[in-house]
């Protein structure tokens, strides 16, 4: 069975940083396109961050880009975010997804891939 479990979501400052975990069951992420993807109150789900399975070409959204890294583990069973500079426009539910690509070319994301439950973020004073 594939599950995603994401973590390491909390209360942060501005400014702050956080670290959240993507870790895989049932499969290997090494074989797969897999991303993060975030939804805040009221808005749609939005990408955040994606990498290749095969060339490693990582993509950032343009409001994270500098700010956030998306890094995997040798092992190929976990996937993670690093969250610097963080500001309170990032608060959302941040969730990992495979298919990534796609899921970010379609009209519901969650049409494609396999999700995880999500994690809470949120930046506040």
């Amino acid at each position: 069975q594939v599950q995603l479990v994401e973590s390491g979501g909390g209360l942060v400052q501005p400014g702050g940083s956080l670290r959240l975990s993507c870790a895989a069951s049932g499969f290997t992420l090494d074989y797969y396109t897999i991303g993060w993807f975030r939804q805040a109150p009221g808005k749609e789900r939005e990408g955040v961050s994606c990498i290749s399975s095969s060339e490693g070409t990582t993509w950032y959204a343009d409001s994270v880009k500098g700010r956030f890294t998306f890094s995997r583990d040798n092992a190929g069973t976990t996937v993670y975010l690093q969250m610097n500079s963080l500001k309170p426009e990032d608060t959302a539910v941040y969730y990992c997804a495979t298919d990534c690509f796609a899921a970010l070319l379609a009209d519901t994301p969650t049409s494609f891939g396999s999700w995880g439950q999500g994690t809470q973020v949120t930046v506040s004073s």
